[in-house]
């Protein structure tokens, strides 16, 4: 699954370089009164989506969050409602025996 990941961030890394390079002209930006910028188009272009998407993300993970915090205290109570302790429990030992005596289903009739 981390290859799958690697190979899209890298496909996606890759056509955006290729996007700039083919997309490097001026572009003048107006902006209030009689200021004006000059920049490059695929950097206002890139400079755009990371303004509509750093706050979208950030959103995202505080909700994560503390969605997460509430999952976890309901989990610890409802734990603790029924008497289950957070600790983990030690193993069973299973008694060793040897194989004579181990039982085997015998069909009916065989002796």
């Amino acid at each position: 699954m981390q290859f799958l990941r690697t190979i899209f961030w890298v496909i996606l890394a890759v056509t955006a370089v290729i996007f700039a390079v083919a997309n490097w002209t001026s572009v003048t930006i107006n902006l209030w009164g009689d200021i004006q910028v000059d920049s490059k188009l695929p950097v206002l272009l890139f400079g755009a989506f990371l303004l509509g998407l750093v706050p979208t993300l950030i959103l995202h993970r505080a909700t994560r969050w503390r969605l997460k915090r509430k999952l976890d205290s309901t989990e610890r109570a409802l734990a603790d409602a029924r008497g289950l302790s957070t600790t983990p429990a030690a193993p069973a030992v299973e008694p060793d025996m040897p194989p004579a005596y181990v039982p085997t289903a015998v069909p009916p009739g065989v002796s």
